[in-house]
C-alpha cells in the first residue's frame, strides 16, 4: 500500500511539474489580425500600411504616405518577440540615425494592441484597435512641443 501511495504521489509531483507554454511567450499571435494591407485614403494623399509575418516571432511592415507623386513619409517597422516582450521597432530614414525606435507592447486585448516609449520624443505611444467591418484604427499620440497631441488614422483592409 505504502509503495503505491509513494507512486501515485510521485506521477502527481512529475505531472504537476510539467512546463505549460504560457500565453506571455506568444504575444505576437495576438497581432496576426494586422497581417495584410491597409490604406486611408483623404484629400490630403493617401496613407497605406502593410504587415507581412516573416516567422512565429517577427512581423515586417511599412508604412507610407503619399500625396500625388511625393512620397511624404516612409516608416519600416518590426513586430518582434524575444521572449516574453513584444516589440515593435519604427524606422524613419533621416530620424535618430537612420536606427529603430523601439516601443514595448504594454496592453494587449482581443481587438487592441499598445506600444509605448516614454523616453522617446514623438510619439510616445502607438495604439492600433481593430474595428468593425475590416477596418482598424492608428494612433500616435504623446507630449509634443509641450503639449499633449494625438493624431488618429481609420484604415480599410484591401
Amino acid at each position: 500500500m505504502f509503495q503505491k501511495i509513494t507512486l501515485i504521489l510521485l506521477l502527481l509531483a512529475i505531472v504537476s511539474c510539467k512546463k505549460t507554454e504560457t500565453p506571455e511567450k506568444d504575444k505576437i499571435k495576438a497581432a496576426d489580425w494586422l497581417i495584410g494591407k491597409w490604406e486611408n485614403v483623404t484629400p490630403q494623399g493617401t496613407l497605406t500600411e502593410t504587415w507581412n509575418k516573416v516567422n512565429d516571432s517577427t512581423f515586417q511592415g511599412s508604412s507610407f504616405f503619399i500625396k500625388g507623386k511625393d512620397t511624404i513619409h516612409f516608416e519600416s517597422i518590426k513586430l518582434q518577440q524575444n521572449g516574453e516582450i513584444l516589440t515593435y521597432n519604427a524606422t524613419v530614414k533621416g530620424q535618430n540615425n537612420d536606427e529603430a525606435v523601439a516601443f514595448k507592447l504594454t496592453n494587449s486585448t482581443e481587438k487592441g494592441l499598445v506600444f509605448e516609449n516614454p523616453k522617446h520624443d514623438y510619439p510616445q505611444k502607438i495604439s492600433y484597435t481593430k474595428d468593425a467591418n475590416n477596418t482598424l484604427t492608428a494612433e500616435i499620440s504623446g507630449i509634443q512641443l509641450g503639449k499633449p497631441s494625438s493624431e488618429k488614422y481609420l484604415m480599410t483592409k484591401k
